[in-house]
């Protein structure tokens, strides 16, 4: 027998149920002062340490089932927690807890010949919907950072990590109700059938942005269908550009750091290019296969290692979020960015150098949400930001770009302060 969300009316008045009660929350929130938002998120990040047995005992519940159904290594690794992942968990919405409050920040103002003084103020956004695969700490995350922007947020975890997310939520709303604050301000989508996605995305007025998080298939269905705002990125395919002028030392470190940390997360290197005149490609090659990547090059990179197999042209647009990487030697730094223009998703490129004008060319011409010099691109998170969280990393240009965090959950108002002017 089909379950009550299956069709598209049944799912959207669950959704609209959902959406409503956030809603009238949030309404709750807006009276709250910064100092009761952050005892909230402080609780509810000792509850989720409190729960932590439970928590683990339901993400092997996910963890059983997602190797039956054949899950791959990198989602498994995603979907994973311990102990030190948990207290990572409840530490991000601590670090959450202690940023300031961007409601009501004044952006700017200024005072009009005729007097008139005009002020930009933060606001929250309204009812975030976020539709997220495999990592279960989203669950706490976006509700940390929804929370603390002011916003409500309404959650739609992945099947594979249904168990997991409702523990993590469980205990998030648990801590909310011990300090005061309605629980029902972070609302879990209490079905996995697709047809309430489906339902968030075609929720116009009561769903005010969508954030996707999870593979190419799931994002570019939400930017296709979705009658609301979405903030997304659709692949992490991340560069790493070895220049001629590069510490040997440091790009070997940085390579292996960039790919083999973990190869699972959005920010892992997925394209290594190396300048034809570095000097020592062999050694960075040889500590990434003797590290356990596989590699996959063009015929100048496979020249130099004869453990390196000959990439395909699908390999340099790959996001392989396994221990496989793609190589190219180009020709100096016009060669990296030319490459990097074509096959970049916007997401993370960085260029590994000593001379400082070459870095100073890539950080400014490389059109990516995020571009470093002599760093892995794994930093490339919301907390290493200093951001306490990310909901994501958006590589679009409109609104916000890289790590969304507090601020770019937030959208601004006009006050207007008069003393009794009139148009002419």
């Amino acid at each position: 027998m089909a379950s009550p969300a299956e069709t598209p009316e049944t799912a959207s008045a669950l959704i609209a149920q959902l959406s409503n009660r956030a809603r009238a929350a949030q309404r709750e929130l807006a009276r709250l002062d910064n100092a009761a938002k952050s005892a909230a998120l402080l609780a509810a990040a000792k509850a989720i340490r409190t729960d932590s047995d439970l928590i683990l005992a339901a993400n092997r519940q996910d963890l059983d089932a997602g190797k039956s159904s054949g899950l791959s290594a990198a989602m498994l690794d995603r979907l994973a927690l311990d102990a030190g992942r948990i207290d990572a968990i409840a530490n991000a919405a601590e670090n959450v807890a202690r940023l300031a409050n961007p409601v009501g920040e004044q952006i700017d103002q200024t005072v009009r010949p005729n007097g008139l003084i005009l002020s930009r103020i933060r606001i929250p956004i309204g009812l975030i919907g976020i539709i997220y695969e495999s990592r279960p700490n989203v669950t706490a995350d976006a509700a940390a950072l929804c929370l603390k922007s002011g916003n409500a947020a309404l959650l739609r975890g992945g099947s594979e990590a249904v168990n997991s997310n409702r523990a993590i939520h469980a205990a998030f709303a648990k801590g909310l109700a011990e300090s005061g604050v309605n629980p029902d301000i972070i609302q879990l989508v209490p079905t996995q059938d697709r047809a309430a996605v489906g339902a968030m995305l075609a929720a116009h007025g009561l769903i005010d942005m969508i954030i996707p998080r999870g593979g190419k298939g799931l994002v570019a269905r939400v930017q296709a269908d979705a009658r609301v705002p979405v903030l997304a990125h659709l692949d992490g395919i991340c560069h790493s550009y070895i220049h001629h002028a590069a510490d040997p030392g440091k790009a070997s470190d940085i390579a292996l750091n960039a790919k083999m940390r973990r190869t699972g997360i959005c920010g892992a290197m997925e394209t290594l290019l190396i300048d034809a005149k570095f000097p020592d490609a062999a050694n960075v090659l040889a500590r990434l296969i003797d590290g356990g990547c596989e590699l996959r090059g063009d015929p100048r990179a496979c020249a130099i290692d004869p453990r390196i197999g000959s990439a395909s042209a699908d390999d340099w647009d790959t996001e392989y979020l396994e221990p496989v990487l793609a190589v190219r030697i180009v020709d100096g730094i016009e060669g990296a960015m030319a490459h990097i223009a074509e096959h970049s998703s916007a997401h993370t490129d960085a260029i590994i150098t000593e001379d400082d004008a070459a870095a100073n060319r890539f950080l400014s011409e490389v059109d990516s949400a995020i571009v470093m010099h002599n760093t892995s691109s794994q930093f490339a998170d919301g907390g290493e930001f200093g951001l306490g969280a990310e909901i994501g990393i958006a590589t679009g240009r409109l609104h916000a770009r890289g790590p969304v965090a507090l601020e770019g959950l937030t959208t601004y108002k006009w006050q207007v302060r008069g003393t009794g002017q009139v148009r002419p």
